[in-house]
């Protein structure tokens, strides 16, 4: 039942992390998906990934301006094996 869980959080309350939002978000839509919830229980559960995907948005933004520090201002491009030692 987390998926019922997740729906019934405050959608203002802000995930422990990126992995916990990223995780609520997969119960939020996997519970959204299957059509059991109630209708006012959908709408909380939308807002609440609203909420999910601007905290992951934010988070990602904030690691990508953290890399550009330590690059000198430029964002490399990854390729798969640049990240072999």
């Amino acid at each position: 039942m987390p998926a019922k869980r997740a729906a019934e959080k405050s959608p203002s309350d802000e995930p422990a992390s990126y992995e916990a939002a990223q995780a609520e978000l997969q119960a939020l839509a996997q519970a959204m998906e299957s059509g059991t919830l109630p209708l006012a229980q959908m709408l909380d559960g939308y807002r609440r990934a609203s909420v999910l995907l601007r905290y992951c948005h934010a988070q990602l933004d904030a690691l990508e301006q953290q890399i550009l520090q330590i690059d000198g201002g430029e964002l490399k491009p990854w390729t798969p094996d640049a990240g072999t030692l």
